[in-house]
């Protein structure tokens, strides 16, 4: 079913805002997917309908100066709002996050577990009527999921067109739920070079620019880092045309079945944020240490164990979990009572 695009309230507005601090936070853990916080969040249909929009008409427009239309057509408000979030978290929260995660990662993945788990449920009570198909897709879906979990990741590829092939890749963690788009970058091996090293170049140039300082554009290698954000960021765009043209489709045409794949992908990649677990050790077969397994500080191979109830830290991972179980409800329940 078409959403509709109508004009909201400043109150939706903020809420929209905010929704977008969580989506961008989401997507910069590896292993947690905005698309996640699209869905239970009740915004993921109009999500991909606009993006959707994002075509051949909305460029004709465009072209033709009739901005009042294209900025109807692709539903401007609600993008522009929603990805003011993500760029506020990007350089707020999403900060915030990180040293969290270097510092207490095993409450903020016990959190996040939470919240997925309470997602899980939430997405789960939509399908409502399970026959053999929702069943069988929900078997591929965990499959797929498990795989991904126990990918291994290759060395970092600086060439232009891998780049734009992670930008097309890495999207689709906004627009396909359980499916991380930073963990994808992980496993592609371009983490650090597309999400930490190049956005720190851009962040770089911004900041000396805001002084007036334009020295950082003579350096080649602010250069290049820019030229491959640059590269990035057309990959991604041209993802969320191509992931949410299919996913339009499939959404009108299959809903259940859909929604079937996406509880069981979901299920499969709870391993990534899985909280009793410790590093490990990988070597190749001539017993070198392999550099991205341990010289990545986003990826290591783990080995997993069950809670030690005799630790007092396993309870305070059970607390974390609990609160991401109630932000998740609380959040559904308001939705729900603000839709009414």
């Amino acid at each position: 079913m078409k959403p509709d695009f109508k004009k909201s309230t400043y109150h939706e507005d903020l809420l929209l805002i905010l929704k977008g601090i969580a989506m961008g936070a989401a997507n910069k853990v590896p292993g947690v997917s905005g698309g996640i916080v699209a869905l239970v969040g009740g915004f993921y249909e109009t999500l991909i309908y606009s993006f959707q929009r994002l075509n051949i008409i909305a460029f004709k427009l465009l072209f033709n100066k009739r901005l009042r239309s294209f900025w109807k057509y692709i539903n401007g408000r609600f993008l522009c709002l929603l990805f003011s979030g993500v760029v506020i978290s990007y350089f707020s929260v999403s900060l915030i996050l990180d040293y969290l995660l270097n510092h207490y990662e095993t409450l903020v993945l016990g959190w996040f577990l939470g919240m997925i788990l309470a997602s899980l449920y939430v997405i789960f009570t939509k399908v409502k009527i399970w026959k053999n198909s929702t069943k069988a897709l929900f078997l591929l879906g965990l499959g797929l999921g498990l795989s991904l979990s126990y990918a291994r990741p290759v060395l970092e590829n600086d060439h232009l067109y891998f780049v734009f092939f992670c930008g097309v890749i890495s999207v689709s963690g906004m627009t396909i739920p359980g499916l991380s788009g930073s963990f994808l970058l992980l496993i592609l091996g371009n983490y650090n070079l597309l999400l930490v090293d190049a956005v720190n170049a851009l962040f770089h140039v911004l900041s000396n620019s805001f002084f007036l300082n334009f020295d950082s554009f003579s350096d080649p290698v602010i250069q290049r880092l820019l030229v491959i954000l640059f590269v990035f960021t057309i990959g991604s765009l041209s993802g969320l045309i191509l992931f949410s043209n299919i996913l339009k489709w499939v959404l009108e045409k299959f809903p259940k079945q859909t929604l079937a794949t996406i509880i069981g992908f979901i299920s499969g990649t709870l391993l990534l944020v899985y909280p009793w677990r410790t590093k490990a050790f990988v070597y190749d077969d001539d017993g070198n240490l392999i550099p991205n397994a341990l010289g990545n500080p986003k990826f290591s191979n783990y080995n997993y164990y069950l809670p030690d109830f005799k630790d007092i830290e396993t309870y305070g991972v059970l607390l974390s979990i609990i609160l991401g179980v109630s932000i998740l409800f609380l959040l559904n329940y308001y939705d729900k009572k603000r839709s009414y």
